[in-house]
């Protein structure tokens, strides 16, 4: 029986590409060219293949357009991440076509790295390494580049996920306290002493640190504008891990140039890879390159996780387990 024929419009981890090459006749993205951003290459590639299944990743430009025109060969598309905001769902279904993401197998690695901007926004890591690769440290001054410590600060989970609870351990062990803010109250279990809070005002102007874990979209585009930034506490640190658009740059921008904010953490950007250029003039804020789910075991776990929808659809004739279209 011949092997179904995949589109991969990303070079993905070394264990995750022999593995499609073993089970699908694969064209893989040695290079890591970026050509998936444009709608018309992914149906000019995917209808040259004969193409079964599309394993793409975010940022890829799979919108209704594209999806329409893809070729009646396609079956699945599988995301190389949770979100799923770069696949037109609705257009999905009307070709029949599966769609399925990557859940469950990032959330530690990601509030890994909320946690590693909440100690450098706090402690000023960031300046200190600028200081150190400029050649610029003098050796160790008592007054010198006095952080914060995040012990017994209270933070502010913003979305309390599978993310935002993995980030809630975290926090305890650092002996922080922990509030959130959710569409819903969680059951106690998983709660686990968090203190939920039903109205963003008193949730804001409660926290030392706002730790961001919420979906992106139309209905939370900026979420943090200048009028809930003005709720947070003067000295605050916000922290942003789940999806740029969340966040209104230029009222962050201002709160961090104005001293009402201490600092800021990212790791996503409002379109990325660019990033609002007010951010790089700024010594208070610490920068990642969207590395949240950025660790070997987590990006392999993602591709097995997509293989693994696509191997139920084109291999087994079986639903998706991560079905989200």
């Amino acid at each position: 029986m011949a092997k179904p024929a995949l589109l991969v419009t990303r070079k993905l981890p070394p264990a995750v590409e022999a593995r499609a090459a073993r089970d699908y006749a694969a064209t893989l993205n040695a290079d890591d060219q970026h050509w998936a951003t444009d709608g018309a290459e992914i149906i000019r590639r995917a209808t040259a293949l004969g193409a079964a299944g599309i394993l793409c990743a975010a940022g890829d430009r799979l919108d209704a357009a594209c999806i329409a025109a893809l070729p009646g060969s396609v079956k699945a598309i599988a995301t190389f991440s949770v979100g799923f905001e770069h696949v037109d769902l609705a257009a999905a279904k009307a070709r029949g076509i599966v769609v399925a993401n990557t859940p469950d197998v990032l959330s530690f690695a990601t509030a890994e790295i909320a946690f590693t901007l909440m100690l450098m926004a706090a402690r000023r890591a960031g300046e200190g390494e600028r200081i150190l690769r400029a050649g610029q440290w003098m050796g160790w001054a008592p007054t010198q580049l006095m952080g914060v410590t995040l012990e017994g600060k209270r933070l502010g989970i913003l979305g309390m996920g599978r993310i935002g609870r993995e980030l809630a351990g975290m926090a305890r062990g650092f002996r922080m306290e922990v509030h959130y803010r959710n569409n819903r109250r969680l059951p106690p279990e998983l709660e686990a002493g968090a203190i939920y809070h039903e109205t963003e005002a008193g949730f804001l102007s409660s926290v030392d640190v706002l730790s961001m874990h919420i979906p992106g979209g139309a209905a939370t585009r900026h979420w943090l504008n200048a009028a809930r930034i003005a709720q947070l506490p003067r000295g605050a640190i916000v922290v942003n891990t789940g999806r740029g658009g969340t966040v209104d740059d230029l009222a962050l921008i201002a709160a961090l140039r104005s001293g009402h904010l201490r600092a800021a953490g990212l790791d996503v950007y409002d379109g990325e890879p660019r990033v609002n250029p007010g951010y790089l003039e700024l010594e208070n804020v610490a920068l990642l390159p969207h590395l949240g789910s950025g660790a070997i075991e987590a990006r392999d776990a993602m591709g097995f996780r997509a293989l693994d929808n696509l191997d139920a659809v084109l291999r087994h004739g079986r639903e998706a387990p991560h079905r989200i279209a």
